[in-house]
């Protein structure tokens, strides 16, 4: 007797399961692995996006070029948040953690096709990523306990092989010890928005300048500006949340007149309570007064007259910085000043940079904010040069935490390979085999960084082995080296990078592939189309459908 079919999704579900799921799972995600391959490194290309919207984005910054591609494959999605967490955790490494799950699914490929159940392999990778990270806390070199400026020196190398990557690295010099005295200047702050970072088309990258301090384009100002003083030692500024314009009253009350001539009193009174504002900000002893609102033609003349410099509109990011480097408080009301709500600065100025008016706070007693001011060609450019300060700003501020460092340059992955390797013998069973293919998957980063530099990667692959092979371990700091196409010490080249860098990313990397490893089956929910027009058909007849069946008056 014939069983009766049981159905159990919806007519029209789409699930695949089984060996033929995993796989396909695994090409999506080596096919995202391929398309941020190129990005990796010194001599890494660059990738073009442009939406729908036209707008276009150059950059080879990982997470952000994962951000932009529209990925719609499930499985594939997981490596676009791994690229997210390590750029929001760590801030560089974004490609190194992509190309790493994609390598740990690809060497797992042909155990899954052999029939090797994913669970054994799950177990191998974990093991295999604990013993890694003991390993790069081995080789870590920590820099505590150095002098400031040596301390400032080593940070900036860890800046410069952060920048070296990217589309400023031929200024990473430069860069970086700008970098460096940004995040040194905001100390134990953490809120990066302490950094302020202000874009000026026009000039070079060389004419960037970093401010000790806070710097923010010129507001939008109203006659009797140019009058005012555009600098001052020493200046006392006040910060307010209050609009000082002339405004009438109609919005909010209602006056009621028996006689006109009384109509000039309440205008007056309207004048007296503008002008009573404005005396309370010049008695204060305030030389700058800033406000988030607007400051009208009014009171910028009435300032202009005393020789105080006013702007209006400032937006809550910067006035909050100026606040915290200034040591100033907001206030939102003018009454009782007292000198403590107000901030002071060694000089203020205003400054043409470029084509645009940038008013400069300098020499900040408080101390604990930068602003960086960059310059260059095109607006694509920029845009970049601040995704790439960004990462270099999160290195160093991390550097400066967990302060150690690593060799770069792919010294550190074929290390941590050789030492799997040699572990593996050590380890009975399958499991054997599945360490060996992790510690090939981790060559990938010095095979790439070949590749994308033009150099023969199994030549340049084959002499990392042989160094990173000798019993003494006098190799272990072995690089590729891009400038020349063969092997050099990273460590002494100064190719730095934290060691929590590299601790993420394969954190991250393997948590990723395990993950992938252990879906085997996907199912697919169908947008019911009649569903859909059902419920589109509900939200229409809820407007008014009464259909006039209403009981209506009686007529009379």
């Amino acid at each position: 007797m014939l069983q009766p079919q049981i159905i159990l999704l919806k007519e029209g579900t789409d699930t695949s399961q089984g060996k033929a799921q995993l796989v396909s799972n695994i090409n999506a995600c080596t096919a995202v692995a391929d398309v941020v391959r190129t990005t990796l490194g010194p001599r890494g290309m660059d990738k073009l996006i442009h939406d729908d919207k036209g707008s276009v984005t150059i950059s080879n910054d990982g997470a952000t070029i994962m951000k932009l591609l529209d990925i719609v494959h499930p499985a594939a999605k997981i490596l676009v948040d791994i690229a997210k967490s390590q750029d929001s955790e760590v801030g560089d490494g974004t490609t190194t953690v992509v190309l790493l799950a994609g390598e740990f699914l690809k060497e797992a490929k042909p155990f899954i096709e052999d029939g090797v159940h994913p669970q054994s392999l799950i177990k191998s990778y974990r093991t295999a990523s604990y013993l890694a990270i003991e390993k790069i806390k081995e080789l870590a070199v920590s820099i505590e306990g150095k002098s400031l400026e040596e301390k400032k020196h080593l940070l900036a190398k860890c800046a410069a092989t952060t920048l070296s990557s990217k589309l400023i690295g031929g200024e990473k010099e430069f860069f970086a010890s700008m970098v460096v005295d940004a995040v040194i200047a905001i100390g134990d702050e953490d809120r990066l928005n302490m950094i302020g970072i202000k874009k000026v088309s026009g000039g070079n990258m060389r004419d960037s300048f970093l401010v000790n301090g806070v710097a923010f384009k010129k507001t939008f100002s109203y006659a009797g500006f140019e009058q005012q003083p555009k600098k001052f030692l020493n200046p006392k500024i006040l910060l307010l949340n209050i609009e000082l314009e002339l405004k009438s009253e109609k919005e909010n009350a209602e006056i009621r007149l028996s006689d006109p001539s009384q109509y000039q009193s309440i205008v007056d009174a309207e004048w007296n309570i503008i002008y009573d504002k404005l005396d309370k900000c010049v008695q204060s002893g305030a030389k700058v007064v800033l406000s988030r609102l607007a400051i009208g033609d009014l009171a910028t003349q009435y300032f202009a007259d005393r020789d105080i410099f006013c702007a209006g509109r400032v937006t809550e990011e910067d006035l909050h910085r100026v606040a915290a480097a200034t040591g100033g408080t907001v206030q939102t009301s003018i009454n009782n000043v007292i000198d403590e709500v107000l901030g002071t600065c060694e000089c203020f100025e205003e400054r043409q940079v470029g084509n645009e008016r940038f008013n400069i706070f300098s020499g900040c007693p408080s101390g604990r904010t930068a602003t960086i001011v960059l310059r260059g060609g095109a607006d694509q450019f920029i845009e970049e040069a601040e995704r790439s300060l960004h990462d270099a700003i999160m290195i160093v501020r991390r550097a400066l935490k967990n302060s150690t460092v690593v060799a770069g340059g792919g010294a550190i992955d074929m290390e941590i390979s050789r030492y799997l390797r040699q572990k593996a013998h050590e380890i009975r069973g399958k499991s054997q085999f599945f360490i060996n293919s992790y510690a090939k998957a981790l060559e990938v980063i010095p095979r790439q960084l070949c590749d994308n530099a033009g150099f023969d990667a199994t030549d340049v692959l084959n002499k990392l082995r042989q160094k990173h092979a000798h019993p003494s371990g006098e190799g272990a700091l072995y690089g590729v080296d891009i400038n020349t196409g063969g092997i050099a010490d990273s460590f002494a080249n100064f190719v730095w990078e934290p060691a929590v860098v590299k601790i993420n990313a394969i954190n991250a990397a393997t948590e990723a592939a395990c993950l992938v490893l252990s879906v085997d089956e996907t199912v697919k929910n169908p947008k019911s189309e009649s569903a859909q027009g059902e419920a589109a058909a509900s939200a229409m007849g809820g407007r008014g459908r009464g259909g006039g069946r209403g009981r209506g008056m009686r007529r009379r």
